[in-house]
């Protein structure tokens, strides 16, 4: 699996380098000193975060959030203007949010304990936080690239990310019948149960400087034979510029 994400990986990484050199070789003097056309070199994205393989024994809610900030080059085919090859880098943060449980990221056991805190005090508010550095690369398609503010855009690839945290967050904590027992933050942070390598597939469609997205991590959350087989999926919309 791994070898096919790095191919395909490579070979978009190929194709933006080969639109940036086609884009070098064919530019015209006349229009050196032209501001380059406008196509989503900044990216804001909110979305929905789902876990899949995550068991029912895991009880989540409220709203999971995901919230991801890129910057990206944008290298045109000169040989189809409608496609272009896009890459950079940006930060990803995801937010799971649980219903009376206990995340033992710091526990000193060999498996990531998630424990039901239903029939003893617990937390009224806590969640999950993880952020990675990641590489986002795009082939994308504009219906009219000279004017992205009311072109229609598709665009499909592939993102590599690093982990840099995971933190669980605690707030206020209450006893079995939800009755205030003491209000105080607790934070704790650690990496240990968590894969650092992040790779997944990627998908935009829409409008302008509106799209939706969509992304499906190919490599599980948690270390194998930790934690359950997760896969983080997001959904959402998408604000470009620039």
């Amino acid at each position: 699996m791994r070898r096919v994400l790095f191919t395909a990986l490579t070979v978009l990484t190929a194709m933006a380098a080969m639109a940036q050199n086609d884009s070098a070789a064919k530019r015209n003097p006349l229009t050196a000193n032209k501001m380059p056309r406008s196509n989503d070199h900044f990216m804001v994205q909110l979305g929905y975060n789902m876990w899949e393989g995550a068991p029912d024994s895991i009880n989540t809610k409220g709203l999971p959030r995901t919230v991801n900030v890129y910057f990206l080059f944008d290298f045109p085919f000169k040989s189809n203007p409608k496609l272009s090859a896009a890459i950079g880098a940006g930060i990803a943060t995801d937010h799971m949010y649980f219903d009376k449980m206990y995340v033992g990221i710091k526990d000193n056991t060999e498996n990531l304990q998630f424990r039901d805190l239903s029939d003893t005090t617990h937390f009224k508010k806590y969640k999950l936080s993880t952020t990675y550095l990641e590489a986002p690369v795009e082939l994308r398609f504009s219906s009219n690239p000279d004017d992205n503010r009311r072109s229609f855009k598709a665009a499909v690839g592939v993102k590599v990310g690093t982990l840099l945290s995971a933190m669980v967050k605690g707030k206020n904590l209450e006893d079995r019948n939800e009755n205030s027992v003491l209000e105080y933050t607790s934070k704790e942070k650690s990496k240990r149960f968590f894969e650092s390598p992040r790779i997944s597939g990627t998908a935009r469609v829409g409008i302008g400087a509106f799209t939706l997205f969509g992304s499906y991590s190919f490599t599980t959350l948690f270390k194998e034979g930790t934690a359950p087989a997760i896969r983080p999926i997001s959904v959402g919309l998408t604000l470009s510029g620039l």
